[in-house]
């Protein structure tokens, strides 16, 4: 409005024979990858300034280009503090507030560099042979911990069998040789101190474990406390990590000279340690029953001033989890973010009377950091139709995004209900397409979030974007269902999709796309779903026992359960939703009922595969069953293959051809154009 007021202002009207602002358009993919990323806010110990990072993709580098920002809390006012080749990111401000430390590949691979942010030069003060991440300050400013990988152990067989002549080759002997896209094979994740002063690196944990954990992992698994003598840390200590959730929070003393002493006696994972400020508490977040890493996941509470204490629960009678959290300044309350249907909300949490009481909702919200006073907020925002910025106390206080977005037609979400499997409650999401007209029939794109247990949410997508397909050609509608199994609706729900996979699902996602396809606008006759995951599996569950879509799109989705045991890295996870490991005859029988294999006879559809070589959690293999499924059962099918990335498509480049190729099979087949 003070854009447009200022225009009016400045030039005569005369000289506009049209509107100043050209009308609205959708979306393209050039729009979508030139929009900034803002994430990580901190908040500087004064309470003055938040340090971010900014990250573009970039289709000429092939990667995200990330730099560190500060923005002034009491005016706004934002410039970028950081420059040069390679990307800065994890910006965290000094205890004196004087410096920021960040970690940068501008030199020597990812390490800690520091910036002092009254004027000059940022230098390197680490350079460990794999790179460095995770900073976090020691209260008196003498050092920091970082997280690296190292080679473990340093003399291991395959070295021995190459002599003279290396070779790509490995050698493993453990289970969880492999996590996401990253092949553990010979290293482990190590805690480092680095000395400020001296940029000498020590490994405080020097034992055959990762420290912190990679898997069950929270939202920072690492702590000092305040007197700078301890350190806490989430840490996975079995012998076997593969088939169980066992992480505990340990506590090792910062000068190095002695064991990891483990708080917790709890099967299930705990992690996400956190000091309060006045170090009268420890906090973690603990998952109760073991090998389910969907659990719900409570505030829990140890009393450091008194020894042998057992933990209490803040979140007691709650039935949400908390996603992340962090202390006020005056130790007097906590803030978290708790996932609500559909939305991150922030709740306060009274200590000790855990009194809860909700300051910020709508969107999602995460990231949070709390001012000197204990009540100012600063935090990420995001919804539908807005990217993350910096927000403070419910006010935007960045805008890298909005003259983009002032351009572009974002139509919101639109929540609806239904009586879903079990006689429950089940809610979705609709969104129109732009320049919506009430009079016109839209075909229906049908979205499958994974997990299973996730949740679709107001947020702007970074990868799966409501607003991509809407805003494709003509025009589409898009809708999805949080069923059964989905988080944010409390823990009964979640949990009914163990051992269920193929059943309550499956009924939620019929009876939510019998309300959509009502709608008066929307063309029942040219739908599509498209899923990821175990979005991905309920597609190739769809093909084989529903004919109501034209077209379907599956990445990374499992298509054999039974193969999916043996080749997946988290074994924990099938072990928990199919009642325990494949090989034994009872619980195969349940792999079996749910395997969409055993339906492949009935399939019909024309069905889009994405799968990626480096994708260790849904192997690769179930992307090359379900294509040769598909052509020998004669149906319509393409395979989309990516030989550089993980579960998710990340690479810009490779987001350009995912887009392309996914809209334009969908278009193909809801529009009825011509193949590309």
């Amino acid at each position: 409005m003070r854009l447009r007021l200022l225009l009016a202002l400045t030039f005569p009207v005369s000289l506009f024979p049209f509107p100043v602002f050209a009308q609205k358009r959708s979306i393209t993919f050039d729009d979508y990858i030139a929009l900034k990323a803002v994430s990580d806010p901190q908040l500087s110990p004064d309470g003055k300034w938040v340090a971010y990072t900014v990250s573009t993709p970039s289709l000429q580098d092939n990667r995200n280009v990330a730099r560190v920002w500060v923005v002034e809390v009491a005016t706004g006012r934002t410039r970028q503090v950081t420059n040069g080749p390679g990307s800065d990111r994890q910006p965290r401000w000094s205890p004196d507030g004087k410096t920021i430390a960040f970690i940068s590949t501008r030199e020597g691979g990812a390490q800690v560099w520091l910036l002092p942010i009254a004027g000059g030069d940022a230098h390197k003060v680490s350079s460990l042979a794999d790179g460095a991440s995770d900073p976090v300050w020691f209260p008196d400013g003498s050092g920091l911990l970082v997280v690296s990988d190292i080679k473990w152990p340093a003399n291991q067989e395959i070295d021995q069998r190459n002599g003279a002549y290396p070779t790509e080759a490995r050698i493993w002997t453990d289970l969880l040789w492999r996590h996401w896209d990253d092949l553990r094979a010979g290293k482990r994740q190590h805690l480092f101190r680095v000395d400020v002063a001296t940029g000498k690196a020590t490994d405080l944990t020097p034992v055959d474990h990762d420290v912190p954990t990679i898997a069950t992992s929270g939202d920072g698994d690492v702590a000092v406390s305040p007197d700078s003598k301890e350190i806490a840390v989430a840490t996975h200590s079995d012998t076997v990590v593969a088939d169980n959730t066992n992480v505990d929070p340990c506590l090792l003393p910062v000068a190095g000279d002695g064991p990891l002493l483990c708080l917790t006696w709890n099967r299930g994972a705990d992690n996400t340690p956190r000091y309060s400020p006045n170090d009268k508490w420890l906090a973690y977040l603990s998952m109760e029953r073991a090998g389910f890493e969907a659990d719900r996941q409570r505030l829990m509470l140890v009393d450091r001033t008194r020894v042998g204490t057992r933990p209490t629960e803040a979140t007691a009678g709650w039935d949400q989890s908390v996603g992340s959290y962090t202390w006020c300044p005056n130790s007097k309350c906590i803030y978290a973010v708790v996932e609500e249907r559909g939305r991150d909300n922030i709740y306060r949490i009274d200590i000790p009377g855990f009194k809860r009481t909700r300051l910020v909702s709508g969107g999602v919200n995460t990231g949070v950091q709390v001012g000197p006073d204990s009540k100012t907020l600063v935090y990420l925002h995001q919804t539908n139709t807005q990217p993350p910025e910096v927000w403070v106390s419910g006010k935007a206080l960045t805008h890298h995004n909005d003259s983009a977005l002032a351009t572009l037609d974002l139509p919101p979400l639109e929540e609806f209900g239904f009586v879903g499997a079990l006689g429950d409650s089940v809610f979705g999401w609709s969104q129109k397409p732009p320049g919506f007209d009430p009079a016109r029939k839209y075909p229906l794109i049908y979205l499958i979030h994974g997990g299973p247990q996730g949740a679709w949410t107001d947020s702007w997508g970074p990868r799966w974007n409501n607003q991509m397909f809407a805003g494709r050609g003509a025009g589409f509608v898009v809708a999805e269902v949080n069923f059964h199994g989905s988080t944010g609706y409390g823990q009964k729900f979640t949990d009914a999709i163990s051992q269920h996979w193929g059943d309550y699902p499956f009924e939620d996602l019929m009876k939510g796309l019998d309300v959509v396809a009502r709608l008066p606008y929307v063309d029942s006759t040219r739908m599509g779903a498209a899923g990821a995951s175990y979005g991905g599996y309920m597609v190739y569950w769809i093909a084989g026992h529903t004919n109501r879509f034209k077209v379907l799109v599956d990445h990374d989705g499992v298509f054999n359960t039974v193969s999916m045991a043996g080749s997946t890295e988290e074994l924990w996870f099938t072990d928990w939703e199919f009642a325990g490991p494949v090989y034994a005859p009872p619980n195969r029988a349940l792999y079996e009922k749910w395997s969409p294999l055993n339906h492949v006879s009935d399939w019909k559809t024309p069905m889009l595969i994405v799968h990626s070589q480096l994708d260790y959690r849904v192997d690769l293999s179930e992307g090359y069953q379900a294509f040769t499924a598909a052509k020998r059962m004669g149906v319509d099918a393409k395979f989309l293959y990516f030989p550089d990335e993980g579960h998710w498509v990340l690479r810009p480049r490779n987001r350009r051809i995912w887009w392309s190729t996914v809209l334009d099979w969908l278009e193909v087949h809801l529009h009825e154009s011509a193949h590309p």
